[in-house]
């Protein structure tokens, strides 16, 4: 799926600096690769979930977010909690496995024994936490984006407001990611409601329109733009052009988390997810988008999409999808979702996953903390199927983890291929390495010049071969390094003999 923005897009340079790293989850540094295909990484859920529950069933654990100090390696992570009352609760770590919930006693609640409270608020849904680097404002170092309604709700979730209130984004900003000061009012204007013909220019509509953001909100700051940007729920109209048809993705930027753009839809469902048209109510709605939340590494910016079925099985499973700006999405690895959940399963996250846009990146490992619940959507059936189990179910926080920068690699359709990579200038670098795992085979790496010509001393019969399963081997030849180049761009050739590569890394 591509939804274009144009006038929101620009071209980051293409350019060559030392240790940058060049991820194969896609063909954006690839010219071709025949004989090959790409093969998607599921990451691998932790022993010891869920790390973190609530103090009974009926406190429900959900969305959250981490940040790891890279100094301290201390872990604190923000997690929402629902119950009578919807709070955001506060935790920490030394090692990201065993948590602790200090006892703050900052805010009191009657069904909520836990004393680890930071931020309650009226019909409040999240916990994204963006934290800045030390150095910047330090009483508002750590910004959160949540989700309220300032006044009660009645029946499907519409307010009671007169004037029109229908909720929005607020946020709040802390010195410590503790001691949390709300901004009043909210930052951008919610959309909750139902469908409707979409507003007449100039007209005031109650329940906003599909561009504006609502109740699933992941920020995180964009360092390639250097913005502040949260990725939120939002709506599409429906094949008869009525509002509130299926869930989809807005993104907004802004400089300061106070002042944001106008929320631009992109990422949305197409006919690969499903319809139901309004003259057709026998056929299926199909899968939305519930949340997307966003991250960039190495330049690549990774999008953990919360795919809802809730007509189907009520699950909510996690989708990779991927981006070379933020703003034009691929969504190329919908046949295996990246991370499942099984329908019927006893886990605490057997059913609905809820990713956000803080994974912890270490020096071997990918960490990827999420909220997750036993029982799907409530929807009709369903929910009384659920009660008929006579018992509540399990959520709670849990761990997958990845190697590192294995998302995807690319692996021989049979026994052999290879991957030329685009041209790229090498002058300077001092060494190659490879992310490949050859545990069965062998990779051999060669270079060309720009024109396809293979470089004498740098051909694959010069070539060292790589063996074994690692994140860094170096590349090497017989009797050339890469100070024996010729001058001009080169083209880097991956043979794979029985082998997967996952990145490159020019140092």
């Amino acid at each position: 799926m591509r939804l274009l923005l144009p006038f929101l897009l620009f071209a980051f340079p293409a350019v060559s600096e030392a240790g940058q790293t060049l991820l194969l989850v896609d063909d954006h540094e690839i010219l071709y690769r025949p004989g090959t295909r790409r093969q998607l990484h599921v990451p691998k859920r932790h022993m010891a979930n869920p790390l973190i529950t609530g103090p009974t069933l009926k406190n429900q654990v959900s969305y959250c977010s981490v940040y790891r100090d890279p100094q301290s390696g201390l872990y604190q992570v923000w997690y929402q909690m629902s119950g009578k009352d919807t709070v955001v609760c506060y935790a920490e770590s030394k090692d990201g496995i065993e948590w602790t919930k200090p006892e703050l006693d900052l805010i009191k609640l009657p069904d909520i024994s836990d004393r680890n409270v930071v931020l309650s608020s009226v019909e409040q849904y999240g916990a994204s936490v963006v934290v800045d680097a030390p150095g910047e404002n330090p009483q508002r170092r750590y910004k959160m984006a949540y989700w309220s309604i300032p006044l009660a709700v009645a029946g499907e979730g519409h307010p009671k407001d007169p004037r029109g209130n229908n909720g929005g984004m607020h946020v709040a900003f802390s010195p410590d990611g503790i001691h949390w000061t709300k901004h009043e009012g909210p930052v951008l204007r919610g959309a909750y409601g139902r469908a409707g013909e979409p507003p007449l220019v100039g007209e005031d509509h109650f329940f906003g329109v599909h561009t504006s953001v609502s109740d699933v909100l992941d920020a995180s700051y964009d360092r390639l733009r250097k913005k502040y940007v949260v990725y939120a729920k939002a709506w599409v109209d429906g094949p008869d052009g009525m509002t509130y048809w299926k869930r989809s993705i807005v993104r907004t930027e802004s400089d300061d988390f106070l002042r944001w753009s106008p929320p631009q839809l992109v990422m949305a469902p197409d006919e690969h997810d499903g319809i139901r048209p309004a003259a057709y109510p026998g056929t299926r709605q199909g899968v939305q988008l519930h949340g997307a939340p966003v991250f960039v590494h190495h330049d690549v910016y990774f999008s953990l999409v919360q795919v809802a079925d809730f007509e189907a099985h009520g699950l909510q499973p996690i989708e990779l999808a991927i981006s070379r700006d933020g703003i034009t999405w691929q969504r190329p690895f919908r046949q295996q979702l990246f991370m499942p959940a099984v329908e019927g399963g006893n886990g605490f996250d057997a059913a609905r996953i809820w990713s956000n846009a803080t994974p912890v990146f270490l020096e071997d490992e990918i960490r990827i903390y999420y909220g997750g619940a036993e029982n799907p959507w409530h929807f009709g059936k369903r929910e009384n199927e659920w009660g008929s189990k006579k018992r509540l179910p399990k959520t709670g926080m849990g761990l997958a983890t990845l190697p590192l920068d294995r998302f995807a690699g690319v692996r021989p359709l049979e026994k052999i291929g290879q991957i030329t990579l685009r041209p790229h200038p090498l002058a300077g670098m001092k060494g190659i390495t490879l992310n490949a795992d050859a545990a069965a085979g062998s990779v051999r790496v060669e270079l060309l010049d720009a024109k396809g010509y293979r470089i004498p001393g740098f051909t694959k019969a010069d070539a060292t071969p790589i063996t074994g399963n690692g994140l860094r081997h170096p590349v090497a030849w017989k009797k050339a390094t890469l100070k024996d180049l010729p001058a001009g761009d080169v083209m880097i050739r991956i043979h794979l003999d029985n082998a997967e590569a996952f990145a490159v890394t020019l140092n």
